[in-house]
Parts: C-alpha cells; structure tokens; sequence
C-alpha cells in the first residue's frame, strides 16, 4: 500500500475502504475481509450507524492499531460547538478506541450556518491528540475559504464526490493550492455507468485490467485518494490490484475528457437533512 502526507505530515493510505450501509451486525465480518485483503483505512461515519461494527473489526485483527487509518464524521444534527465534542466522544466510544486517525464534518449545510463553530470543535480536538488529522467532506470552495478565514487549522482533507464524470477541476485546484488532500468518495460512481464508458472500456482492455481499476488507477495519479465500498471480497481484492501499472499522460487526457459535471450525490450547496 501506497501513502500520501497530509498537510500535518501525517501519513495517509493511499487507497482506502468505504463502508456506507454495511449494517452494523455485518460490519465487523465484512471489515475483518477487507483488512485482511489489505486496506489499512477504513472509513466510517456517524450516520452510517455500523461504527460499532468497524470497532469490533479493529479489536479482533491482529494488525496493529497503529498501522489502521480510521476515520469517521461529524453528522449535520450534531453541528456546534459543544454538540460536536459529545459526538465525537459518543463515536470514539462506539468505536472503543483511544484516537481517530482524522474526523471531518460531513457536510457544510450552509443554510444552518453552524460549520465554522463545528470546525472550531475539531481544532479542540486535534489539539486534544484525538484526532491525529480533522477535515471536512463536501465541502465547496466558498465553505473552505471561510474555514480558512476563521479557524486555526487548514483542513488536511476534502472528501468529495469525485470520478470521471465528476473530476471537480475549480475544487481541486483549490485544494492543491492550499494543502488540502481530496479523498474520493462513489470513486466509481456507485458502480454505475462510468464503467460503461467506451473509453474506460478501451483503456481495460488496453491495460489488461478491469474498468474499475483503471478508473481507481486514475484516482491515485490525480493525486486523489479513492475509498471504494464493496462487500465482495473479489472485488475487494480487484480494487486493491491498482500499483502494478501505470496510466499514459494520453491516458490521462482521455480520462479528463469525459468530465460531465455529472453529480450522482447530493450537491452540498443545498443539502440540508439533519
């Protein structure tokens, strides 16, 4: 496995695993597979309601904690100050660990107005050692400006909606510039019609690997870090087989050529569900 360095030099698997609705009673067996496939980071949320599950799977792998990635998230409900510290606590207890490896706001929901002071209660966090890294997901240009204009701490993470159809270029200028990784969310968009696309077909063939790897392949060459979720262990084991070679600039530039602007996910503009 592959590494990237945060903002706070904190190193961060390249590639990681998604377990949105994995209940949680099949949490701890679907995560123990997917460890032992390979991944290191496993990223959960509140809202995802399995982070008991990802908690058991850590107690019962005999790899070491210190060689996980776990990241979970602070849900819209639980946005604020003080709301946000006991959510913290209540993951880090549904967990059974110590410390995350990073927490991230899951979405801004701007028309609440309430991101900066959660993001003031990651800083706590962080400085607490909680946290080796805080971030925030879905957030837009315009909500990372405004966190960097009122908070200590630049965020060490974006997690996005980004694939193909969806490449985000303004956003993820944006975050270059500033330091800021983006960590992909629907990587291969929810496993829908981008593996379809003749291009990504040709490019398999070409490449003797199956459209999802080329796709994820293209993540880590764009300096993306992809958390596919899969419950499958052959696919588990496929989207894990991407270091073993290498996508052409030409390559490349097919690939930037299919961005449709094409959301399969809310827009974090305008959602709003607490």
């Amino acid at each position: 496995m592959q590494t990237k360095t945060l903002n706070n030099g904190l190193e961060i698997p390249q590639l990681g695993y998604g377990v949105w609705k994995i209940p949680d009673d099949e949490a701890e067996h679907t995560i123990q597979k997917a460890i032992d496939a390979g991944y290191r980071l496993i990223d959960t949320a509140k809202i995802y309601k399995n982070e008991k599950g990802v908690g058991k799977a850590i107690a019962s792998t005999t790899v070491p904690r210190e060689e996980l990635f776990i990241t979970t998230k602070l849900w819209n409900a639980d946005q604020g100050y003080d709301t946000a510290l006991q959510a913290f606590d209540e993951s880090l207890e549904k967990l059974g660990l110590d410390y995350v490896d990073l927490y991230l706001i899951h979405w801004p929901t701007p028309m609440f107005d309430m991101y900066v002071e959660s993001y003031k209660a990651l800083e706590t966090i962080y400085k607490s050692g909680r946290a080796k890294a805080i971030g925030v997901c879905n957030f837009d240009i315009e909500h990372l400006q405004r966190i960097m204009d009122e908070c200590e701490i630049i965020p060490a993470v974006n997690q996005v909606e980004y694939h193909p159809y969806l490449q985000q270029t303004e956003l993820h200028k944006f975050c270059k510039e500033h330091g800021i990784l983006i960590e992909a969310y629907s990587p291969l968009m929810n496993g829908t019609k981008v593996l379809e696309d003749p291009v990504i077909q040709e490019l398999a063939k070409q490449h003797s690997k199956t459209p999802a790897q080329i796709i994820l392949r293209w993540h880590l060459q764009t300096d993306v870090v992809p958390i596919p979720k899969t419950v499958t262990p052959s696919r588990m084991d496929e989207n894990l087989n991407v270091f073993d070679f290498e996508l052409s600039e030409e390559d490349l530039t097919k690939i930037a050529a299919l961005d449709k602007g094409e959301r399969h996910n809310a827009v974090p503009s305008e959602f709003s569900y607490r």
